[in-house]
């Protein structure tokens, strides 16, 4: 059903990939979310939290940078110990703490100065603008839903992204005690389509939705992904999914496994995806002065 869509849909949407690594070690933590372009300026869409993460990495990076300057200058001696626990308190830095963040864009633009943004004062959007970029390496651009009252309960709809990242070209410095990007390994992850039925809406004021809620989750990596039809026309942008108590719990009940009769429990849930509402994504798109594209 979706197969010619998808192949439209994703010549125009793009992974963002991430690496990060805690204080406690120096294993590397890939990651990924998604955005889709709506014009042939550089203008993508995404999600407010999908920014908010590199924005805050390049402030991170940086404090990481200070510390290790101040770690390299205690004397290697009885009371370095002490010292790097004082530095540590100083930084605010546990086991646990995310120290380093570095993302790379993937077949967006051949090249940039930088990137701007527009986050939507009250929903998980954003508007992100790749900056004095030579040429495009996206095909087409998002064309959204020109009526957006079509979206009718029970509308299958799908939605793309890159959850599950397989991607591996990055490494660990440990002379400079970096992580890295490489220009060897996979530096991609497959396309992720999953399908969903519109089950609500979503919204603060019962005469104006915000958001799409469908039967399926929305996968990690996923966020920021288009939701479209069997056409390939936008309806939506997938932010987050919510997950529902079933209440068909089952407590200590006995089952055989492997020829042995074992007690189990299991607590269900349905979780659900949600998705912008494609409304929102071009009144904002309007506000800021971005040029979008409409179909029927």
């Amino acid at each position: 059903m979706f197969v010619d869509s998808i192949e439209k849909v994703s010549g125009f949407t793009r992974p963002i990939n991430t690496i990060s690594r805690t204080y406690n070690g120096k294993t590397i933590i890939p990651g990924s979310a998604t955005l889709f372009f709506v014009n042939e300026e550089g203008y993508a869409i995404t999600c407010k939290h999908v920014i908010d993460v590199l924005a805050a990495s390049d402030d991170m990076n940086k404090k990481y940078n200070e510390f290790k300057n101040e770690r390299n200058k205690i004397p290697q001696d009885g009371k370095f110990k002490r010292a790097l626990m004082g530095l540590e308190l100083k930084y605010n830095y546990n086991n646990e703490s995310l120290i380093q963040v570095k993302h790379n864009f993937i077949d967006c633009i051949d090249k940039m100065s930088g990137f701007t943004w527009h986050v939507h004062p009250k929903y998980d959007l954003a508007i992100l603008k790749f900056n004095d970029f030579g040429k495009t390496l996206y095909s087409g651009y998002a064309k959204f839903l020109k009526d957006p009252t079509a979206i009718k309960q029970g509308s299958f709809l799908c939605r793309l992204g890159f959850p599950f990242p397989e991607f591996n070209n990055f490494k660990y410095n440990e002379t400079a005690d970096d992580i890295e990007w490489t220009t060897t390994g996979i530096q991609g992850s497959p396309r992720f389509p999953i399908e969903g039925m519109v089950t609500r809406f979503l919204a603060e004021d019962p005469a104006k939705f915000f958001g799409i809620e469908l039967s399926t989750p929305g996968l990690r990596g996923q966020s920021g992904g288009p939701l479209f039809d069997k056409n390939g026309i936008i309806y939506g942008m997938q932010f987050s999914t919510k997950h529902l108590h079933l209440g068909f719990d089952i407590t200590d009940k006995e089952i055989l496994i492997n020829n042995k009769m074992k007690k189990i429990s299991d607590y269900s849930f349905i979780h659900l995806g949600q998705c912008i509402h494609v409304s929102v994504i071009k009144e904002f798109l309007k506000e800021k002065g971005v040029k979008y594209y409409e179909e029927d």
